[in-house]
């Protein structure tokens, strides 16, 4: 098992060396620091003496791979890929276009997204199974095709029409939350409740029919055959053979929205003006602040490699052949 963990750390190196790589490409290449300049000072009547004077107070004026100029070591650090990209590695994510700085904005944002995306995660993962499960027992009557039925006009009717119907019949028409805002402590709670419902509502009919899939394909196989026929009722087949079988597609599903709890939901956190790494990410976009969203990039990267690692990690917990391998 150690091994097997092991091997998976050592994966994920080239895989944050090449992300930080194609970033860089992206924001430095593709898109020069001259471009840059010009985004952030108007297009029109820039002379190039603004253009230069802008780069060097970002840092922007030194070589992107390899200076000449320099001497020793410092033709490699004196380079804007070792200053701006490097240092990622090590969560050194410098000052934003604006000033800021990014690290303590990022400390300072994660936990507003937390309040929302973990509770939406949780809710939304038990209600989703639960729901699964009560489709796949009732299997092959109207119940189940009247909630399929419900669940495909869930998924076709877009996110922003519950935020803005939420907004509007619970907390406008009968004003149990507040419409957005955020406080910290406990009293950001109030400001939680809305979103959160939102969130889980939003994805229940996807959810639903993801686990559902995975439940029926597990219901078909022999070992079920067998639970029946030593005499178990369909409800402790469910709960007691397919559910844990069916863990690791399950994990597997789960890691994928392992790094919003970090990074934020853009467009929640955007309708209901909560100070989160989403909508940090979203204004930045907007202000085309080029140093804020590399290292949201960077970041998003780094979470969902992580989120890969305890995803197999938890396979060795529910898949003796992973342990064995």
């Amino acid at each position: 098992m150690i091994s097997y963990i092991i091997r998976r750390l050592l994966y994920a190196i080239p895989i944050l060396i090449g992300v930080n790589i194609l970033t860089f490409v992206l924001f430095f290449i593709i898109n020069s620091p001259d471009d840059m300049a010009r985004m952030q000072l108007g297009q029109k009547h820039v002379t190039q003496q603004a253009i230069d004077n802008w780069k060097h107070q970002h840092g922007y004026d030194v070589p992107l791979l390899w200076n000449e100029q320099s001497q020793g070591q410092e033709k490699l650090t004196n380079t804007i890929f070792y200053q701006k990209s490097v240092g990622l590695f090590l969560f050194r994510f410098g000052t934003s276009d604006s000033g800021r700085n990014i690290g303590a904005d990022i400390k300072e944002r994660a936990w507003p997204s937390l309040w929302v995306a973990f509770p939406t995660l949780a809710i939304g993962l038990v209600t989703d199974i639960c729901v699964a499960l009560m489709v796949v027992l009732f299997r092959g009557s109207t119940l189940e095709l009247g909630g399929m039925v419900l669940c495909v006009i869930l998924m076709s009717v877009s996110s922003l029409f519950y935020i803005i119907g939420g907004q509007f019949v619970i907390a406008k028409v009968l004003r149990l939350v507040p419409i957005s805002g955020f406080d910290g402590g406990t009293a950001a709670i109030k400001f939680i409740i809305l979103p959160v419902l939102i969130g889980v509502f939003s994805g229940l009919g996807s959810g639903v029919r993801w686990y559902r899939t995975l439940f029926l394909e597990e219901v078909g196989k022999d070992y079920v055959r067998t639970a029946r026929s030593k005499g178990l009722t369909e409800t402790q087949t469910l709960f007691r053979h397919v559910l844990p079988n069916a863990m690791i597609p399950i994990l597997t599903g789960v890691v994928v929205v392992l790094p919003t709890l970090f990074m934020g939901s853009l467009i929640m956190e955007s309708f209901f003006s909560i100070p989160g790494l989403g909508s940090y990410t979203i204004d930045a976009i907007n202000s085309q602040d080029f140093a804020i969203v590399r290292a949201m990039v960077f970041l998003g990267s780094v979470l969902y490699v992580i989120g890969l690692l305890l995803t197999d990690i938890s396979y060795t917990l529910v898949d003796p052949r992973v342990r064995l391998s």
